[in-house]
Formats: structure tokens, C-alpha cells, sequence
């Protein structure tokens, strides 16, 4: 199946596919069924926000131990590993270097 570019913003949650849509961050080459996977992971994300919004309310679960960080945490690292399968080389140094990468 032929590669198509998309531009994905991470600070944001998106995925595009024409670079002046919005402002993104990085730039791919990936098959279209990679698409809603983007989209997938950015929607747990946000779910996992609401709920993380909701529990920052009770102050006796601290926020380090509320598991709902470390789902965030790695739904996080996923779209980083998949956008550094696809990318550039620039954008693989960057991401590599990246607290999330390691």
C-alpha cells in the first residue's frame, strides 16, 4: 500500500493530512491504517485526562501514585514510537533524545 505524508501535532492531538490544516510538530510517511491508531491512542488520552481532572479533586490519592498517569505516560510513548518509525532522520534523533523515548 502506497505511504502517504501526515503531519501529526502531539501538543494538540492530531493528526492531519495537509500540512496547512494547523500547526503540527512532526511530519510522516505511513501506510492509511495507521491513521486511526493515531486517533485511538489520542482519544484515550483524553479520556484518561478527564478522569485524571476528576481524581486531582481528592486530595488523598497522591498524583504520582494514580495509575491513570502511567496510562497517559504510555499511550504518550506509543505515538513517539510510531512517529519515530516513520519519520526522518532529524526527527528520530529528536525523539530519541526525548525522557519518553528512553
Amino acid at each position: 500500500m502506497p505511504k502517504r505524508k501526515l503531519y501529526i501535532s502531539v501538543t494538540d492531538q492530531r493528526v492531519y493530512h495537509y500540512p496547512d490544516d494547523a500547526p503540527w510538530e512532526f511530519e510522516i510517511a505511513v501506510e492509511p491504517e495507521f491513521v486511526p491508531i493515531f486517533r485511538r491512542l489520542f482519544e484515550q488520552v483524553n479520556r484518561l485526562e478527564r478522569r485524571n481532572f476528576l481524581r486531582s479533586h481528592l486530595p488523598y490519592v497522591p498524583y504520582h501514585y494514580d495509575s491513570d498517569n502511567h496510562d497517559i505516560d504510555l499511550r504518550t510513548k506509543k505515538v513517539y514510537a510510531i512517529i519515530h518509525e516513520f519519520s526522518d532522520k532529524p526527527t528520530k534523533r529528536f525523539i530519541e533524545q526525548l525522557p519518553y523515548f528512553r
